[in-house]
């Protein structure tokens, strides 16, 4: 057997899931959506913690309305980053990156990227612009003052209609405590329309006529949507990881269940391959029956750890969590194995510091202090129950719980769970964006074929809608993210070719393993 790891460091993922300095020169004036004149970003010093994490990074503040229907009122701050392309003569343009959430900040991400190996000729090819989305990090950030006590985005698993019950509980508070910190009422302007509306602010005060743009995860609603709404201003865009529309919705979020299931079994293969380190089980079927029975073994008896006791909905959240990579399989296969010998000695030793790239640690302070997370769940919260109406009766819920228990038993009772957009304050001021079809043959769809978050199906989803304008690239592959962050050479070489030359396929494309 491997040596025994406590759980606690396998869900730790779970428990979590300024500007100063010299100014330098900045490009023309250019004209943002209404004609009207953009002033140009005052490139300076990125803030301390983004400048110690990436000081090659320029940063730069950008005013925007915050309600785009009175473009002269109230005015929010959007932070930019650029990682200016080294080789004048082979710049084309300027590539924007988001990483998702939405809440995710993206100041690091141009740097992050090219640490991890993004190509050299997309580095030279294009300035390459970060930015915090509108609320996030520096970005005028909004709070619905969570502390460690909210337990995160994904509500827990629901063993039956009494669990969904008293999450609606918990999803109503979250909802009331929003609504009541909301003092400058910000809250409600927070939508992907509004956030595309930026990008075309960021665009002009550029100085360009167009941008490129990549999107992982929600990213490909934003860039789907600044696609949608400025189709002429779009030049090559790269969406990674979809989920299937420009908004999360019900039906999305249920989606979770489904790539939860096309995924785990790429882990289960790779323990049941690993049996004699962790005895798990020796085919994948096996595999999967350890994952329930210690889940129902846990919704019975939770086990204490220092982080507090793990229960069924917990460890489901965990094994989740831990399908994005293959490289996070170990913990995950650490952490079952230290359940299966009820061992609470080394669970209460182990250190706590193992987690996803770029997560940070959990809170080991009191539940009343505030979470570190707020600001990014309060941007996800937002944005996801501003874009599109959720269902606001609970049976609602409860049938989908059901339904998806069914189908999706390693974890669609937990995404198809009630959430605080049921109860939200304010209803969408517009209808989510609309994917246009009418446009450039400009979109790169990259997608895993086993994907926990957005599942294939998403990819296919929003390939359809964008018909001739896009093209799908499924590759033969598991995990949470294809380009960069990926290891199939036939899809870093694709989305490659398509944003240093141009090159979208004729058709859509497989990659093989």
């Amino acid at each position: 057997m491997g040596r025994r790891h406590g759980p606690s460091r396998y869900l730790a993922p779970a428990i979590a899931i300024g500007l100063a300095g010299s100014l330098v020169a900045a490009p023309a004036t250019a004209q943002d959506q209404n004609g009207e004149p953009t002033p140009p970003v005052e490139w300076g010093t990125c803030p301390e913690d983004v400048a110690a994490e990436a000081p090659q990074l320029e940063c730069g503040l950008l005013p925007v309305p915050l309600d785009y229907t009175d473009p002269k009122g109230t005015e929010i701050q959007i932070m930019v980053s650029r990682l200016a392309s080294p080789d004048p003569d082979k710049r084309r343009g300027v590539l924007l990156f988001n990483p998702g959430g939405p809440g995710g900040s993206g100041l690091t991400m141009p740097t992050d990227l090219v640490s991890r190996g993004l190509p050299t000729d997309v580095s030279d090819s294009y300035d390459l612009i970060g930015m915090d989305t509108r609320g996030v990090g520096y970005s005028s950030p909004v709070s619905c003052g969570f502390t460690t006590d909210y337990r995160g985005n994904i509500p827990p698993y629901a063993v039956d209609e009494t669990a969904v019950a008293e999450q609606a509980e918990t999803a109503e508070a979250a909802a009331d405590q929003c609504a009541h910190n909301d003092t400058d009422d910000r809250l409600r302007h927070l939508t992907t329309a509004n956030m595309a509306r930026d990008l075309d602010r960021i665009r002009a005060a550029l100085g360009e006529q167009q941008i490129s743009f990549y999107g992982a995860s929600y990213g490909t609603a934003l860039g789907a949507a600044y696609a949608s709404l400025f189709p002429d201003r779009s030049d090559r865009i790269v969406l990674d990881s979809n989920i299937g529309d420009t908004h999360l919705d019900h039906e999305g979020m249920r989606r979770y269940g489904l790539g939860a299931e096309q995924t785990f079994p790429d882990f289960a293969q790779w323990a049941a391959q690993r049996h004699d380190d962790y005895g798990l089980g020796t085919t994948p079927e096996e595999v999967r029956a350890t994952y329930f029975a210690l889940a129902e073994r846990l919704d019975e008896n939770p086990a204490d750890t220092e982080e507090g006791p793990i229960d069924g909905s917990t460890f489901r959240l965990a094994t989740f969590a831990t399908l994005y990579h293959e490289s996070l399989y170990p913990q995950a296969a650490q952490g079952w194995q230290s359940i299966l010998a009820s061992d609470e000695a080394p669970v209460q030793e182990q250190p706590h510091d193992t987690q996803p790239p770029g997560a940070p640690a959990p809170a080991t302070e009191p539940k009343t202090q505030p979470s570190p997370f707020d600001n990014a769940w309060s941007v996800f919260l937002a944005v996801t129950c501003n874009d599109v109406e959720w269902p606001e009766d609970l049976d609602t819920y409860q049938r989908s719980v059901a339904q998806d228990r069914e189908r999706y038993p390693l974890y669609g009772a937990a995404s198809a769970n009630i959430m605080p957009c049921a109860y939200w304050s304010h209803e969408p001021a517009e209808p989510p964006v609309e994917i246009v079809d009418d446009g450039p043959s400009n979109i790169l769809i990259v997608q895993n074929q086993r994907d926990p978050v957005t599942p294939h199906l998403g990819g296919e989803m929003l390939n359809d809608k964008f018909a001739q304008r896009s093209r799908l690239v499924s590759v033969d592959g598991s995990g949470h993210g294809v380009y960069v962050n990926g290891d199939n050479t036939c899809g870093q070489d694709v989305t490659t070719a398509f944003l240093v030359e141009g090159d979208l396929p004729s058709q859509d494309t497989l990659c093989p393993a």
